[in-house]
């Protein structure tokens, strides 16, 4: 099982050598979240020189999407917002990746381990397949003519969210989609899912519980996790990539409180040195400073 992770912006994270076999060239990588039982993990890695890899099967199913640069995975080349996905044991094609170019990756179910081979083997499922998107080109799907997630208490769909599905396993429901807020976008109760729920912050953001999304921000909840009261931002909304590990149930919870309260003992009015602006402000790191939205500043 991974850890809660909930929030973090990619940027406070130390880039790592990247977990590649049998490739040639330099990358790094910067862990989101990692299991490490089984070795599933998600990526953000940064392609330090031209890079290259035969073609063969991974141990994990695999995805790629980019976020900016240039890759080419057999006769598909693939810019911005390109995607792929591999289950285990299916064979990929050969891969080649410009210098400069960052994706997420994300591995489910096993570690980095990679084995060249040809075309031969078998696929683990006959439905199991290659799957190569290029997103940007997708039209947008309004939830309600798409998608089985996000209803209202009534059951109707929650007005002004859009999605691109990339990936859906039709036996287990694991997924993965973009999805799109419009501007000033409202869920109100607090949700919580009986699955896993991951997502990585594309453009915009959001203000919830847990604090603000923007650019970059990560999160990785396991089921059961309360989250929510929801507000895209007011000028560009928010766009994210989303997976969970089965279709997503929204299980709702209005008036939800949570309450403090006790007696002071040793700080407050009288003990002037426990008040503001006594102690330091907190920070995100050492090297990055306060914790603030960077689009807002």
């Amino acid at each position: 099982m991974r850890p809660h992770v909930e929030l973090i912006d990619a940027e406070d994270l130390i880039w790592h050598p990247a977990e590649f076999q049998h490739a040639t060239g330099s990358a790094e990588q910067r862990n989101l979240s990692y299991d490490e039982e089984d070795g599933s993990a998600s990526l953000k890695v940064g392609f330090t020189s031209d890079w290259s890899r035969p073609a063969g099967v991974h141990a994990a199913e695999t995805e790629w999407f980019v976020l900016s640069g240039r890759i080419t995975l057999g006769e598909n080349e693939l810019g911005p917002q390109g995607y792929w996905t591999a289950p285990a044991g299916v064979w990929t094609p050969p891969l080649w990746v410009e210098a400069g170019t960052e994706i997420l990756l994300f591995r489910e179910h096993g570690g980095w381990q990679f084995e060249p081979t040809g075309e031969d083997r078998e696929f683990v499922r006959p439905d199991q397949k290659l799957v190569v998107r290029d997103t940007a080109a997708m039209p947008w799907i309004d939830v309600k003519d798409g998608s089985p997630m996000r209803f209202d208490l009534g059951g109707t769909p929650v007005p002004g969210l859009y999605i691109k599905l990339l990936h859906r396993d039709e036996q287990t429901g694991f997924y993965t989609r973009l999805i799109k807020a419009k501007p000033g976008w409202r869920e109100v109760p607090l949700a919580h899912h009986p699955c896993s729920e991951e997502a990585y912050c594309l453009d915009g953001g959001f203000e919830y519980n847990f604090g603000s999304m923007w650019p970059g921000t990560y999160f990785w909840r396991p089921a059961f996790i309360r989250h929510g009261d929801f507000t895209a931002d007011a000028e560009r909304g928010c766009t994210w990539i989303i997976r969970s590990d089965a279709d997503l149930v929204d299980w709702y919870t209005e008036d939800a409180t949570v309450t403090m309260s006790g007696t002071a003992t040793n700080w407050g009015p009288e003990f002037p040195d426990t008040l503001p602006p006594k102690f330091i402000e907190p920070v995100r790191s050492a090297s990055i400073g306060a914790w603030a939205n960077p689009s807002r500043q």
